[in-house]
């Protein structure tokens, strides 16, 4: 079911017709009574018996609101015009905001992709679009919005790793521009169906569960030592083997391959070292005992 634009009129030149209207009732009423005619008293009665029903189909239209429209049971349009309206006193109308709004859910206790427990908990930011959808198919368009919106947060923190030396893999702490897009997306998919867009979604709590937080920060120092070891030995690895290029190239020194391994040997240490080296001049010769 879509939303359709349903029958309105002005309010403010309606109203002044019906006052009118009713100072007209008043004054056939008054000469019926001056005139002891029954007829007359009898129509002024009539009229402002429907003067008044017809009175109820005023309505206010506030902005960035939408007044939903039923005749008997069935949908009979939308009316987004803001200000004073008039349409059909037999419709049953509920007013629909759409404004923007936002909620952030409660802090959720997932599993990551690798099963390590953690917290996590987003922002979103929606609004209703279509306020046929969100009256009709569902039941109460904000609890569905509160609740799918964690299902869709369990979801997605399911299919991420809370961290990752790998640049190449996202995980839900160093990629979070793709984290946001993906739980967007995930959202949008759910509440569709509801009339709501989501304008934004972004994880405003992510940390490891308490009970594995002390464990989980010493395996991410270790993790991070590696890696930045890991990075270290490739720069000194690759420094070395173009130091012996240039040296072999230039013809500065011909290395047999016992000095080739001391030279590779002493330069990895310098390179991969915590602390400053300090030189030592070696004055004899490789071969002397």
């Amino acid at each position: 079911m879509n939303e359709t634009k349903t029958f309105s009129i002005a309010g403010i030149p309606t109203a002044i017709v019906m006052l009118l209207l009713f100072v007209g009732c008043g004054l056939l009423f008054l000469h019926g009574g001056l005139s002891q005619s029954p007829l007359y008293l009898v129509i002024a009665v009539l009229c402002f018996v429907i003067l008044v029903f017809l009175a109820k189909g005023f309505f206010q239209v506030q902005p960035n609101q939408g007044v939903v429209m039923q005749l008997f049971g069935r949908y009979a349009g939308t009316a987004r015009d803001a200000g004073l309206r008039w349409t059909n006193p037999f419709y049953a109308k509920r007013p629909v905001s759409l404004r923007v709004r936002n909620f952030e859910s409660s802090k959720l206790k997932v599993n990551d992709s690798d099963g390590n427990p953690i917290e996590i908990a987003a922002v979103i930011v929606w609004q209703v679009v279509d306020t046929a959808e969100a009256v009709f198919q569902v039941d109460d368009y904000e609890n569905y919005v509160h609740i799918q919106s964690e299902a869709a947060l369990r979801q997605m923190a399911q299919s991420y790793p809370y961290d990752s030396h790998d640049d190449t893999k996202p995980s839900l702490r160093s990629h979070g521009d793709e984290i946001t897009t993906h739980l967007r997306d995930e959202i949008q998919e759910r509440l569709g169906k509801a009339g709501v867009k989501v304008i934004e979604a972004r994880i405003s709590h992510l940390a490891y569960a308490q009970e594995i937080a002390q464990a989980m920060l010493q395996r991410q120092q270790a993790g991070a030592i590696i890696a930045a070891r890991t990075k270290i030995v490739e720069g000194a690895v690759s420094m070395v083997q173009m130091a012996l290029e240039q040296l072999s190239q230039q013809h500065i020194v011909e290395l047999d391959e016992e000095r080739r391994a001391a030279m590779v040997s002493n330069l990895l240490v310098v390179l991969c070292g915590e602390r400053g080296t300090q030189p030592i001049v070696n004055t004899g010769t490789l071969y002397s005992g």
